[in-house]
């Protein structure tokens, strides 16, 4: 079922029902489609998974290609 942004608003614990017992419910806003609701069983099987931090960590950006070395030369001295 397609719901205008209003009517979705106004029949909120409608809508939900609808979407437990029918399946995903469109809404719309000035004619066009904004968003669909779905249940929360049916958005965990859409296989999205929320990486681990070490997942997170290793998805970042290859940082092989900076030059990463620490000069060679001994620090200055510096009197105390």
């Amino acid at each position: 079922m397609t719901w205008q942004l209003q009517e979705a608003k106004q029949r909120f614990s409608e809508l939900v029902r609808r979407t437990l017992e029918e399946g995903p419910q469109v809404v719309t806003r000035h004619g066009k489609e904004v968003v669909v609701v779905v249940s929360a069983e049916e958005y965990g099987r859409t296989g999205e998974k929320k990486p681990d931090f070490k997942e997170f960590l290793l998805s970042g950006p290859d940082l092989s290609v900076l030059d990463l070395e620490r000069p060679k030369e001994m620090p200055r001295d510096v009197d105390l």
